[in-house]
């Protein structure tokens, strides 16, 4: 089997101190205005509540941002999407979340899709947390100049897709957005589908 070499981003634990400049390590960061597009305004280094403190930005997008963060309940990194402080994205995060757990629900191994770990509200901005895995297609295409897979790996990560669009259909859900951007790596042989908030539900 012939298989990816993932980048790996190993943690910088040094942020990760029972102390910072003498704040305890739970504190909550000072309240700043969200910027003018609704969009959290963080610090590496901060807290996002006392359970997850904040190691870097991974992306941005229309809906928000995703934080790479460690847990301190799980002992474990995270991804957690801030949606920006806007109504309609607000409203849209909180359909996402059904739909995650509605596959979290379903999928006992967690094979299939991205898995929701929990979500809460954090100064107006809903906060949800999934679990942190590889880079997407597109990024990985992306970094290795778009070198064509090998035809077993391609067979492969296809059948796992194929897979997963069919556990979405059994529980009445079209993903509508599927592309190498929406397609995150688990290991250099692995695949989850993401962006469930596409999903819509058949009736």
């Amino acid at each position: 089997m012939t298989t990816m070499v993932l980048p790996s981003h190993p943690p910088d634990y040094t942020c990760f101190s029972l102390l910072s400049k003498g704040v305890a390590r739970n504190a909550s960061p000072p309240r700043r205005e969200d910027d003018k597009d609704g969009h959290y305004v963080f610090a590496v280094g901060e807290n996002l509540t006392s359970r997850y403190k904040i190691y870097r930005k991974m992306g941005e997008g229309t809906f928000g941002q995703v934080l790479e963060c460690w847990d301190r309940e799980r002992k474990e990194m995270v991804a957690i999407k801030i949606v920006r402080a806007v109504n309609k994205y607000s409203d849209a995060a909180m359909i996402e979340i059904d739909v995650l757990q509605k596959l979290a629900r379903n999928d006992a191994t967690g094979k299939h899709c991205v898995q929701i770990r929990n979500w809460f509200d954090y100064r107006n901005h809903i906060c949800i947390v999934c679990e942190k895995l590889g880079p997407s297609l597109y990024d990985f295409l992306r970094k290795t100049a778009y070198r064509p897979f090998p035809i077993d790996l391609v067979r492969e990560l296809g059948e796992q897709l194929l897979e997963s669009v069919a556990f979405m259909h059994a529980l009445k859900l079209i993903h509508t957005d599927l592309k190498p951007e929406n397609i995150l790596l688990v290991s250099s042989e692995d695949a989850k589908l993401a962006e469930n908030k596409v999903c819509i539900t058949i009736a």
